[in-house]
């Protein structure tokens, strides 16, 4: 079976709390319900700044500004103990801010939704235009700006949404129709922040690829929004829309979705295309949802901590032949919750976890870490959900002793070994599994990993069509340098091989 090459990886966040206060799903239905109520008017003045979402460890770790080990070594609460000296690049991407993350969208925006207001659209442009990736062909796209009368009369009488920046209105985005509600502002605005986070990262995937536009052939896009009108509701296509911003003019592609689970069936999928020769490479990318922003705000507002939810995750991951020279996917160890697994604990654990390693005889010792639901537990753990990441850990090492792989004594150890700090954003697809690739890649360059698991789980029944769950995981470990041999030969090659062959064979024979 195949093995297919991870040839590059980026990981970006944008740093929206404006957008995360009124459009974040937990604020505004509190506002929708109640108006300004005491809990806004806290969570208001309980957001983060730049600098300080900049400093944030986790987020520097989500960017590759600082490795997993270092991470762990924080002392907590890391939102107590920022660090000094954090830049918004990192190794995979970049933290941006909010305003050039406004401007962002209106570049990727081409139903003129988006409207700028023309003071903003100016200082925007300044920013922007001394961004590192954004080249003269992306910065004509941004436009010049509207009068803020014409925007105030778009929102007060044609359904617009306030875009807001330092507390002003800086824009606003505009319906795509006047009775679909599809195409409604709200859900337009959605959907344009999500493409506009992808096109972030698939820009900086190119740089730290040293790829242009032109060579990418296929994007897969695996975000939690849904693109389409009143007869085909989540009809897409992300994908395409992504690589037509970024230049991608050979790329086609299109959308998977499965909840948190979407992103490891996508690669996947990705990963099965180039296997096949079907695709010379693909990019399997997303950007970061909108309504889960501050989802956990009452809690941190209730509890005295700062609002950290308020950055729109993204990555893009490129998958080609393997050469020899990059970390593999194996698709000979597939894991998959299938309709009669179960829906237990236990039986997804080891649907997605046991299962493969014994298709290839492996054991829970052969792998040396585990990644699944990867979000931060200082967000997580003040609203009663725990620490995520480490209740998945221990799950697998009690599945580990169940299978007599392990002693129950041993188990702290396992987790402690086999685990990692979860340094994900809370938002479905964004933290499950994904973005570990990265770090998980250049630990294997550098020979400090044999193996790591990738898995993502998804919740089906959030949908109301199954109460079923879903999952999927796969195996990273080194290239051994034969499988992109074995994809790559020509007929020439082959019958210089065979030639090769026999001459060594009649050595033999003379011998």
């Amino acid at each position: 079976m195949a093995h297919v090459a991870i040839r590059g990886y980026s990981y970006c966040l944008n740093h929206t709390p404006e957008l995360a206060l009124h459009y974040g799903n937990t604020p505004y239905m509190e506002r929708m319900s109640h108006g300004e109520t005491e809990f806004l008017k806290k969570l208001a003045v309980n957001m983060q700044s730049f600098d300080e979402a900049c400093s944030y460890a986790p987020n520097q770790a989500f960017i590759g500004g600082i490795d997993l080990d270092r991470l762990a070594e924080q002392p907590s609460p890391m939102y107590q103990n920022r660090m000094d000296g954090a830049s918004r690049f990192g190794r995979f991407g970049e933290i941006m801010p909010e305003g050039e993350f406004l401007g962002l969208m209106d570049i990727c925006d081409v139903f003129d939704i988006i409207w700028l207001e023309e003071g903003f659209a100016a200082n925007v442009s300044g920013d922007l235009g001394q961004h590192p990736l954004m080249n003269e062909k992306i910065m004509s796209r941004l436009e010049k700006g509207h009068a803020l009368n014409d925007i105030d009369e778009e929102i007060k009488k044609h359904g617009a949404l306030p875009l807001f920046f330092q507390g002003n209105i800086a824009g606003c985005c505009r319906k795509g129709h006047d009775v679909d509600e599809s195409l409604s502002a709200h859900v337009l605005l959605e959907n344009i922040a999500s493409k506009a986070g992808s096109v972030l990262a698939l820009l900086h995937l190119l740089k730290t690829a040293g790829m242009v536009p032109g060579d990418i052939d296929y994007v897969i896009e695996c975000s939690e929004e849904a693109a389409g009108d009143m007869n085909q509701r989540g009809g897409g296509n992300f994908a395409k829309a992504i690589a037509e911003i970024a230049g991608c003019v050979n790329a086609s592609g299109f959308d998977v979705r499965s909840f948190c689970a979407g992103p490891v069936n996508a690669l996947i999928a990705g990963a099965a295309q180039v296997a096949s020769g079907a695709r010379p490479n693909v990019v399997v990318l997303a950007g970061g949802a909108i309504p889960k922003l501050f989802m956990n705000s009452r809690d941190h507002v209730r509890k005295g901590i700062p609002a950290l939810e308020d950055c729109l995750g993204s990555f893009a991951v490129l998958l080609d032949p393997d050469d020899g020279t990059c970390p593999v996917m194996r698709l000979d160890a597939l894991g998959k919750h299938s309709v009669g697994a179960g829906a237990s604990p236990q039986a997804i654990t080891s649907a997605l976890v046991l299962e493969p390693l014994q298709k290839i005889g492996l054991s829970f010792d052969d792998i040396d870490k585990f990644a699944a639901e990867l979000q931060i537990p200082e967000i997580t753990v003040p609203a009663g959900a725990g620490d995520v990441p480490a209740a998945n850990f221990k799950m697998i090492a009690a599945l580990a002793v169940m299978k007599g792989m392990i002693k129950k004594e041993e188990m702290p150890a396992f987790v402690e070994q086999k685990g990692i700090p979860g340094f994900a954003h809370t938002q479905g697809h964004i933290p499950s599994g994904v973005p570990f690739i990265g770090h998980a890649c250049e630990a294997i360059k550098e020979g400090k990993y044999r193996r790591v698991m990738i898995i993502g789980k998804g919740s089906l029944f959030l949908a109301r069509l199954t109460n079923l769950s879903d999952g999927a995981s796969f195996i990273i470990e080194p290239s051994r340098g034969e499988t992109g041999k074995a994809l790559g030969v020509s007929p020439e090659e082959v019958r210089k091989m065979l030639l090769e062959a026999l001459q060594d064979l009649s050595g033999v024979l003379a011998g």
